[in-house]
């Protein structure tokens, strides 16, 4: 059967489920029955689709017919903790799994230059003066010195609660600008990968060059694990979304970017997830002076781990469970 054929032939019972499917997204009422059995065509249509190879305007249309019902059944099975169990137990590592490239990219666009940018920095003054301001290495040796003042539990309760706020505005901030950014073709997140790794890279070097080192690693190692991960991740979106804008393929431009919109949100909620993480470590953990440093190497190394084991392994088994239901 030639994709034309088998899309004259099942296109009727597409556009019939696309309709049932939108009044009962509008909470009108809907033939359950019905959708259910149309679920499982549709599924076999796109089984059968993606084994024959068929064009990719085809494929993307039933997956985006099949994602949309499985969302719209399962949300009516799940509720509250358990769902959101699930996203975070398998939904999410795997929907980050499967833009791995992406990924890959945002990986080494953020972590080369960082590597690059901390070694130059280490070496020698000239570097870190070239990517910041005097003034501004200042503060850093100041936030890092060693006094009272600096960091430290030294403050009330209610501070940590206050510094919450303020870490999850600032890590969401640098995270949304990384994936809003990609919007530009991608390029624009992948300047702001390489630049926000240039930097990081480069106060690192510059604190450990000056023998601040003592006090900016123990900081930083805990929730790094979570940051720097959500970063990355949001610039992966970023490029995910500019990929649709400057690849469309066989796609109009505007279902490209839906279709990467609906592939880039996931990997947002895993990001903004990881950087909340990393928000209540920086604002409970990092900051606590009466914890040695060897203790938070320690837990960093731990948290290090349940990041990749996270996003590398949860959710394969239920991934396997799914496919082999369909």
């Amino acid at each position: 059967m030639t994709p034309m054929h088998f899309e004259a032939t099942y296109g009727p019972l597409w556009e019939a489920f696309a309709a049932e499917l939108a009044l009962a997204k509008l909470g009108k009422s809907a033939d359950g029955a019905l959708l259910a059995s149309q679920y499982r065509r549709v599924c076999e249509h796109l089984a059968l689709a993606q084994s024959r190879a068929y064009p990719i305007h085809l494929v993307a249309r039933l997956e985006a017919l099949t994602q949309d019902a499985h969302q719209l059944i399962y949300r009516r099975q799940d509720y509250g903790l358990r769902q959101l169990s699930r996203l975070l137990r398998a939904d999410l590592p795997r929907a980050v799994r499967a833009q791995g490239r992406f990924v890959l990219a945002a990986l080494l666009l953020f972590a080369v230059p960082l590597v690059a940018a901390f070694l130059l920095a280490w070496s020698g003054p000239d570097f870190a003066l070239r990517m910041l301001d005097a003034s501004q290495l200042r503060d850093f040796e100041a936030m890092y010195g060693d006094g009272k003042n600096v960091l430290g539990r030294l403050r009330e309760a209610g501070d940590d609660w206050q510094m919450f706020g303020v870490y999850i505005f600032h890590n969401v901030g640098i995270g949304f600008r990384c994936f809003g950014a990609g919007i530009l073709a991608g390029v624009g997140s992948a300047f702001m990968l390489l630049y926000n790794g240039l930097v990081i890279g480069a106060v690192a070097g510059h604190l450990t060059r000056v023998g601040l080192g003592h006090n900016f690693w123990p900081f930083v190692a805990t929730h790094s694990a979570f940051e720097l991960t959500g970063i990355v991740l949001c610039g992966a979106a970023g490029l995910r979304m500019g990929l649709g804008w400057l690849a469309p393929g066989r796609l109009g431009r505007i279902e490209a970017l839906a279709a990467s919109a609906r592939a880039a949100v996931p990997i947002v909620y895993a990001a903004f997830f990881l950087l909340l993480v990393a928000a209540a470590f920086e604002a409970f953990w990092s900051s606590a002076a009466w914890v040695a440093p060897n203790v938070k190497y320690g837990v960093a190394a731990v948290c290090w781990a349940l990041v990749v084991a996270w996003l590398g392994l949860m959710g394969r088994h239920t991934g396997r469970e799914t496919n082999h239901a369909r």
